[in-house]
């Protein structure tokens, strides 16, 4: 089993070993002079270089500041996002990954609910969230990249994904050969595959879970162990405040196929839709 560091820059090096059999099958990676897929180590020259030689795909990854039990820690969806997006522009190549957007909608505040209602929880509207995406996605189009791709890693606004990429399409229509995405396939390989896999190894639905149980924390041991508590997560109890689940059998090893199918589905899914774009011809020929 690969052995995984105890931080997010450990943890991007040990998931790219963790997905290398599928790297094989991809497409040339990205040109050498890329020193990183992520936007926001990159300077500004290097990245305008990278769009002119062809990198024309831009990742826009979104997690969320919630509460995941007492044995994960707030972030979790956002160090995650990072990562698995890494793993993804890697594997297609010609892609970067924008900084992860960490403010999401988490419930009403006041009176607070649904994951507001435990603290560090960090919850903002429906409509400034998709004022965030749009902003975003036309910046990214602006400086020249065609197709703008948000993975989600929290399903509470997976619709929200797709109202924001499907209005700015209709807006682009016939004037950009741009075209923003949502990439539910990133957040369904997570669903229902990965717990058919965890059934087989004789986990019951109860146990598997739906939030912060043992789905969820076998994700997040296997991309980073250091967003779990061992301590926390050996004692908590099944159902818990804040957890739907069992987070007490969770390993690294039990995660890793999560990982590889949420990357492998990612990228097919991905190339699927880039490779529909770049056939439509009234994409390509923006209007005068």
């Amino acid at each position: 089993m690969v052995e995984f560091a105890f931080s997010w820059r450990r943890g991007i090096a040990a998931l790219a070993l963790l997905v290398s059999p599928l790297l094989t099958l991809a497409s040339p990676v990205n040109p050498p002079e890329q020193s990183s897929v992520y936007l926001e180590e990159l300077t500004s020259p290097e990245l305008r270089a990278l769009i002119a030689s062809g990198t024309t795909t831009a990742l826009v990854p979104i997690g969320g500041t919630e509460q995941n039990g007492p044995h994960m820690v707030l972030g979790k969806h956002n160090v995650r996002v990072r990562i698995l997006a890494g793993a993804i522009a890697r594997q297609l190549g010609h892609a970067v990954v924008a900084p992860v957007i960490a403010y999401v909608p988490e419930g009403t505040i006041d009176p607070p609910a649904a994951h507001m209602r435990y603290a560090g929880t960090l919850s903002v509207s429906g409509q400034a969230f998709e004022a965030v995406l749009e902003g975003a996605a036309r910046s990214l189009k602006q400086h020249g990249f065609r197709h703008v791709v948000f993975v989600g890693d929290h399903g509470g606004y997976q619709k929200l994904e797709t109202r924001v990429a499907e209005r700015l399409n209709r807006q682009w229509a016939g004037h950009s050969p741009c075209r923003a995405h949502a990439l539910t396939a990133y957040y369904d390989a997570a669903q229902e595959p990965f717990s058919a896999d965890l059934e087989k190894h004789g986990f019951s639905a109860a146990q598997i879970g739906t939030h912060a149980g043992l789905a969820d924390t076998a994700l997040a041991l296997a991309v980073d162990p250091a967003l779990v508590r061992p301590g926390a997560q050996a004692s908590a109890m099944p159902d818990a405040a804040g957890v739907h689940g069992d987070p007490r059998p969770a390993t690294a090893a039990l995660g890793e196929p999560g990982v590889r199918q949420i990357v492998e589905t990612s990228v097919k899914a991905i190339r699927a839709m880039t490779a529909a774009d770049d056939r439509t011809p009234e994409l390509n020929t923006p209007r005068r």
